[in-house]
């Protein structure tokens, strides 16, 4: 199984063996060419803006604009899907732990279990292609973006259980799991999000399973509960004659609000800061590190760190990939609660202020505004994917992903040269 070690020499090899035009055939097959630098993006390890920079370097070869856009657009697209829920994320706050619009699957909200089945839990469940999801989850903190689909409709559809468990369990193990992609993309799965709940059947899986689950099930020529039409699924699954339209009684929508009232933002830089590096930045393009490269650099390992829906403890696979890409920077790590652990650091190195980088997870924000009661806090924003604004009447409108897409676009591909 894949294993990721962390850090930017392990990041940079991966960047470097990405190839678009194979991604973008064969990115829906487990078997197929994708990059696996998720968990890097994910820590800020690589930026988006650095791997976009990248695929355009790798079709620069190519003769013409058009041959570029083709191999490269389902990458690039991919990417923005990543911006895209990063931007929703830093809107919503803590709303994305709630329903964004009433399910489609004709369910009351309420008669979904609040918590994941002990047998998905221990991948128990009989099902070879479920329980395959699942161990690797567990074992490698990592699945291709179909596998995490097909477990995703599982949990919520087949198993009728609410997205919001699904989604701590895989933001406790998943080495690349952030609160907004990770519970966005549930929602989608569950309709909350999307126009209709995504399901899938046993001639999906095989097509893009590389043979590698039925073969052998113990439910493979009886029971299985994924072998029949989509049209004969939506009966079984859902009371909805049309998925499209929402359940009647509807889940509560999320707050567009962000976590919190003020981003902790000063205009005038610390003379003397204390830079606290967060888990969403553990690169060398952490601007609070490229603008203060002498001054002291903290990262704090507390015991329920940010990024997990609050209470759940990190597996040990992801905390180890912290601790590798923690070993190649400059920074100092402690332990302990993270604002009273800051303000102690700051204090006994005379810092007059706090410097840090933009996060998206609302934890992160909210310890930084705890921090601002009793010291300046600078947050930096990050190189951007795309030179969109977040906030006005300019910014790109994100209700779903084609209007964003449909604005980011040209853009992105115009830093290109095409």
């Amino acid at each position: 199984m894949t294993t990721f070690p962390g850090g930017r020499r392990a990041a940079e090899q991966r960047l470097a063996a990405i190839d678009p035009a194979r991604y973008g055939a064969s990115r829906n097959h487990l078997d197929g060419a994708v990059t696996r630098l998720s968990p890097y993006i994910r820590h800020g390890v690589l930026t988006l803006a650095e791997v976009r920079d990248a695929v355009f370097a790798r079709l620069a070869p190519l003769e013409t604009a058009s041959q570029r856009r083709r191999a490269g657009e389902r990458l690039i697209a991919e990417l923005g899907w990543r911006d895209y829920w990063q931007r929703l994320g830093r809107q919503l706050g803590e709303g994305i732990w709630h329903d964004r619009e009433p399910l489609r699957t004709g369910h009351d909200p309420a008669t979904y279990a609040p918590e994941l089945p002990a047998d998905l839990a221990a991948a128990a469940t009989g099902l070879a292609c479920i329980d395959a999801f699942a161990g690797e989850l567990h074992q490698t903190g990592w699945l291709h973006n179909h596998a995490r689909m097909w477990l995703a409709a599982y949990v919520v559809h087949w198993r009728r259980v609410r997205w919001q468990a699904g989604a701590r369990w895989f933001l406790q193990h998943l080495l690349d799991g952030d609160p907004a992609s990770n519970n966005l993309s549930w929602q989608w799965v569950a309709s909350s999000f999307s126009q209709k709940p995504y399901i899938f059947n046993r001639s999906n899986l095989e097509r893009y399973g590389a043979g590698r689950h039925c073969d052998g099930c113990p439910r493979q020529h009886r029971g299985c509960p994924f072998a029949a039409s989509y049209e004969q699924l939506q009966e079984r699954l859902f009371t909805t004659s049309d998925p499209r339209e929402p359940a009647a009684a509807a889940g509560r929508r999320g707050s567009t609000a962000s976590a919190g009232s003020t981003d902790g933002t000063v205009a005038a830089a610390p003379q003397r800061p204390l830079l606290w590096v967060h888990a969403e930045a553990l690169g060398p393009a952490n601007p609070a590190l490229q603008a203060h490269p002498e001054a002291l650099a903290v990262f704090v390992a507390s015991a329920e760190p940010p990024g997990t829906g609050g209470g759940v403890p990190l597996a040990e696979g992801r905390r180890r990939f912290v601790h590798d890409c923690l070993a190649e920077l400059p920074v100092t790590v402690l332990e302990g609660d993270e604002v009273p652990t800051l303000l102690a650091a700051a204090a006994a190195a005379g810092a007059d202020g706090i410097v840090t980088s933009r996060a998206v997870d609302g934890r992160v924000q909210a310890i930084a505004e705890e921090l601002a009661a009793t010291l300046p806090v600078q947050v930096l924003e990050p190189e951007p994917f795309v030179e969109l604004p977040h906030s006005g009447p300019f910014a790109p409108d994100l209700r779903r992903f084609s209007r964003y897409w449909r604005q980011a676009e040209p853009l992105v591909w115009r830093q290109a040269g095409d």
